[in-house]
């Protein structure tokens, strides 16, 4: 039997990418609705289904998708009683952003800015400045943070308007340029137990009349990275953070509203050569590309002069019934990162983007030894990676 030609393949349709709900339920939309409605100049509600409170508390456990908990009642018992409350008592999610990627993610919440505009698009991205990649989780290499997001976080400009304003987390993340440029304004107060952290921010929220706190979770993620999301260890994960969920809810002083959310779902990639696709070992993949950022399920692929127009055909054929593949004006027309992207971000979006549709990911074995052996992956817009929970407790 004759293999299909490149002539056969039909790409999937980009016009099929589920984009993220940028300006009506995206996590970008979460704190200028919560600061709009605490009187804070310059912001409106943006996710109507929200309804106002003195005292706001965001929790954002990392890694933990709307699909993911809806998958697992037995081990999340008070957060699956919470789902009806999600998005205002709608009982829906709201996006992450694309990529659905942790610095992305976080620089959305923080700046209430998508991503197009805030410029952390993806995991690793081109500097154009330097040409070099520039892995904006680990910020490496070193990159002023303040030239790259140049923007104030809404915690900052809470602050100035008399809010209290406090970051609960592990003291890890105080003095991080991520931290920094996305989290940061007010106090940040680094407590290493998860218990130590649901109490400090109970007492954070009940230190103003008008307060904004947000604290954060890690290791479910970790977990789901390390061993999957249905695995033993990511199971004992959630099983904890339900349990810390419901202590900072007991505690609620009044007038307030908790919200618990998350920065993007997780999926589980299959180990083999059909799953995992290594553009290390693919000579059709590999030509014409300077630079292969971004992760495994959302690529930016940066082209050598000249060779931009091959590389989209070239990944299109090779990839488009598996993957939405995109030149870069096209991701961007679609509004794959936001309605707008700044000048200063266009040449850090890939001169392709390639995003996930079905369960496989680009790896690379020898670039990315550490990315390439995960079990959980995420970044796309499947519905799995995209859709996170935004449950919600009222005192």
């Amino acid at each position: 039997m004759a293999l299909p030609s490149w002539d056969d393949v039909q790409p999937l349709a980009l016009d099929t990418a589920p984009v993220p709900a940028y300006g009506t339920g995206s996590l970008a939309d979460l704190l200028p609705t919560l600061v709009a409605h605490q009187g804070v100049d310059g912001f409106a509600p943006a996710i109507p289904e929200l309804a106002a409170a003195d005292r706001n508390c965001v929790f954002l456990i990392d890694g933990l998708g709307w699909e993911q908990l809806k998958a697992h009642p037995a081990e999340a018992p008070f957060l699956t009683s919470l789902l009806q409350s999600s998005r205002g008592g709608t009982g829906r999610p709201v996006t992450a952003g694309f990529p659905a990627t942790t610095a992305t993610s976080l620089a959305s919440v923080g700046t209430g800015l998508p991503p197009g505009a805030h410029g952390l698009p993806g995991y690793a991205v081109r500097n154009p400045s330097t040409g070099e990649l520039m892995n904006q989780l680990r910020w490496n290499p070193w990159t002023d943070p303040h030239a790259w997001q140049p923007y104030p976080t809404v915690f900052q400009r809470a602050h100035e308007a008399g809010v209290h304003t406090a970051q609960v987390s592990s003291p890890t993340f105080e003095h991080t340029p991520l931290t920094k440029i996305a989290l940061s304004g007010g106090t940040f107060r680094g407590r290493l137990s998860g218990e130590d952290r649901m109490d400090l921010a109970a007492k954070q929220l009940g230190a103003g009349d008008r307060s904004l706190v947000y604290t954060y979770y890690a290791e479910v993620d970790g977990k789901g990275h390390r061993f999957g999301v249905d695995s033993d260890a990511w199971r004992g994960q959630l099983m904890y953070v339900d349990r810390l969920v419901q202590r900072l809810a007991e505690q609620l002083p009044p007038r307030s509203a908790l919200y618990v959310t998350a920065d993007h779902g997780m999926i589980d990639i299959p180990f083999d050569d059909a799953s995992r696709i290594d553009f290390d070992e693919d000579w059709e993949l590999r030509a014409g590309v300077a630079l292969l950022g971004g992760e495994g399920r959302a690529r930016h692929v940066y082209a050598v002069p000249g060779a931009a127009s091959d590389v989209l055909t070239v990944w299109r054929e090779v990839l488009g019934e598996q993957f939405w593949v995109a030149g870069r004006d096209e991701a961007i027309a679609a509004g794959w990162f936001g309605p707008h992207i700044d000048q200063r971000v266009y040449e850090r979006i890939g001169d392709v983007v390639a995003a996930a549709h079905d369960d496989v990911a680009i790896i690379a074995s020898e670039r990315e030894p550490k990315e390439s052996a995960l079990v959980g992956m995420h970044g796309s817009m499947t519905p799995v990676e995209q859709l996170v929970p935004l449950l919600e407790v009222r005192s």
